[in-house]
């Protein structure tokens, strides 16, 4: 291998690792910081990786308990409660540590202090905590969710059905002006959601679809159209259409033909416009709190519910409860996406 290619495979090994570094790191430090609890996401300096367990000693003095808690920075115990009520210390320990206890562990573990000798007890934090309490403080969860399901599902549906019908259009019959046709599509998938929706409410009230996710998603489907028609136009101008006109020869007509014939083919390239509309109308919460604020989708609801809190713990857990169906939906269709470069599997 000469220096040249050399140098060149090592920066564009460098590139990869940046790039990865880019993207995995905020990503892992949203989810630490999801598994946080109060004490340790203001902790400076803050520790890389969240804590399981916490070492805590208990002492009985002036008919109070006294809670201290091993910290690593003075590797001592520190003083952080005296109490004599248990359901104080019950809330302490939630709060602050995320230590899920019950009012008659605490006594029984705390009493054994009386006698006059510490106690020392490890605790484990309940990794959830952070997740549990983000579903707590917001209200209509469960629906909020179907209703993203329902948007990102009339997203796909809507962008899909009419987009991939003009790719097909443009690709496969003589039309004037094509190549500005392209431009167009490209420029209209430039335009801000926000925008769009503003003078779409309009509408959307005239024909009673305010707030509802089909009115929703049509909006949503707007620059998505756009984008499907302008991807699926390369895809079914890379189709033989020699494949096609074989079909008709051996007796299928059009339809058949295209379902049969071009569809498939074109299948990894439609998959690959789904996952844009699913990913466009699952992260919006800006034209859902215009559209639909009554109505939210977890998007939004998860924007309001971080205005709410000061906590940077629950809106970590938030931002990774968004991002995870993202995630699952791309791991699931990333066998299709890869057909685009080549790696088939039958």
């Amino acid at each position: 291998m000469n220096t040249k290619k050399l140098i060149t495979r090592t920066l564009f090994l460098l590139f990869l690792v940046t790039m990865l570094i880019a993207i995995l790191v905020p990503f892992f430090a949203f989810l630490a910081t999801s598994l946080y609890s109060s004490s340790e996401v203001y902790q400076y300096p803050r520790t890389m990786m969240p804590r399981f367990t916490y070492d805590m000693k208990i002492t009985w003095e002036d008919d109070m308990y006294q809670l201290s808690v091993y910290e690593d920075d003075i590797e001592d115990y520190e003083l952080k409660i005296y109490t004599n009520s248990p359901e104080k210390l019950r809330i302490y320990l939630k709060k602050q540590y995320s230590v899920q206890l019950t009012d008659e562990e605490i006594v029984a573990d705390f009493s054994k202090s009386k006698d006059g000798t510490a106690v020392y007890m490890q605790y484990k934090k309940d990794l959830l905590y952070n997740f549990k309490t983000f579903f707590t403080i917001t209200s209509n969860a469960d629906k909020a969710i179907m209703n993203s399901i329902i948007a990102a599902g009339w997203t796909i549906l809507i962008s899909l059905s009419i987009g991939s019908m003009a790719g097909y259009t443009i690709a496969r019959y003589r039309i004037k002006w094509k190549k500005q046709i392209n431009l167009s599509l490209l420029i209209v998938r430039m335009f801000p959601m926000v925008a769009v929706s503003i003078p779409m409410l309009v509408y959307l009230i005239r024909m009673g679809l305010n707030g509802t996710m089909f009115g929703l998603a049509i909006v949503y489907s707007v620059g998505n159209i756009a984008l499907t028609a302008w991807i699926t136009n390369s895809i079914f101008q890379g189709i033989s259409v020699e494949l096609e006109e074989a079909s008709l020869v051996f007796g299928a007509n059009k339809i058949q033909t295209f379902f049969k014939i071009t569809l498939p083919l074109a299948f990894p390239g439609l998959v690959a416009c789904s996952m844009y509309a699913f990913l466009a109308a699952w992260n919006d919460s800006i034209v859902a709190l215009i559209l639909s604020n009554s109505n939210p989708t977890l998007s939004l609801l998860i924007y309001k519910a971080i205005g709410m809190s000061g906590d940077i713990q629950l809106a970590a857990a938030g931002a990774v409860i968004l991002v995870t169906p993202s995630l699952i939906f791309t791991f699931i269709i990333k066998n299709y996406i890869n057909q685009l470069w080549g790696d088939v599997k039958f």
